[in-house]
């Protein structure tokens, strides 16, 4: 069984917990150390027993959090070295930082997290497969697009993780400068709904158990409409849906290799 939640999604900070019975992870953290305990308390969960934290890439909003994380609780921080390299001076001192290169694995007490490297406006931007005794567990988030070797990383999901980031209309339509929207809508940007309804459709497998979509723009995207388009791809199948938020975190997923359960938020 794998457990996981996203607990918190947006340009304002990002963080996603992953455990099995044996491990726990956190992937990202753009958050306080006080805001990220309040949102691991509200999934029922602790930072206790956390093993180690995985990057993503060098964004603030993915790795704002991670120093004060790491000197706390004295945990290991996995990153590819160019990633390690372009943190931002803010984050501090990292005094147990594990290097690995873009599509290696590690594994920490039986939970796998496959890296595979992604398009994004980043020194050298990664995203996950985590496993764990059969079950899989796919990211595909802070990406422009999605070429054959992403699809064929998340293929055989029992969860998938997909960036639902922008209406491509909206955009076009909204107050942002000409070069931000360029950067959004480029091959090294963030996926659109279009996007994520192509990438989705291209995964669906009877295992498949949740679809969580993620960093959705607050200005340029709606969750009905992202939620919408996903649903319309998803007519007729056995997978539940999500939308993640910026300010809240989902609930508590379960994902086992032949059920579904979801555990709602404790408060």
């Amino acid at each position: 069984m794998l457990r996981f939640s996203l607990l918190g999604s947006g340009s304002s900070g990002n963080s996603m917990l992953v455990a099995s019975p044996d491990s726990k992870v956190l992937i990202d953290n753009g958050f306080s150390l006080k805001e990220l305990q309040a949102r691991i308390a509200g999934v029922g969960e602790t930072l206790e027993g956390l093993k180690a934290l995985f990057v993503t890439h060098e964004h603030s909003d993915h790795v704002k959090g991670i120093g004060i994380l790491a000197r706390r609780l004295g945990v290991p921080v996995y990153m590819t070295p160019k990633t390690y390299e372009n943190l931002p001076e803010s984050v501090g001192e990292l005094s147990r930082v594990e290097l690995f290169e873009s599509g290696e694995s590690v594994t920490i007490d039986g939970l796998t997290l496959a890296s595979f490297n992604v398009c994004h406006d980043a020194a050298d931007p990664v995203s996950f497969v985590v496993q764990s005794k059969g079950v899989k567990l796919g990211l595909a988030a802070d990406l422009g697009h999605a070429p054959r070797y992403v699809k064929q990383r998340l293929e055989g999901s029992h969860a998938l993780i997909l960036e639902s980031n922008h209406c491509p209309d909206m955009l076009h339509r909204g107050s942002y400068p000409p070069a931000l929207k360029q950067r959004i809508r480029s091959r090294y940007g963030h996926l659109s709904n279009v996007d994520m309804t192509s990438l989705l459709a291209s995964l669906l497998h009877d295992a498949l158990q949740i679809v969580v979509l993620v960093h959705l723009s607050q200005e340029n995207n709606s969750p009905d409409l992202a939620h919408k388009m996903a649903a319309d791809v998803l007519k007729g199948h056995r997978a539940e849906l999500y939308v993640a938020h910026q300010d809240v975190p989902t609930p508590l997923f379960a994902i086992r290799s032949g059920a579904f359960l979801a555990e709602p938020p404790r408060r």
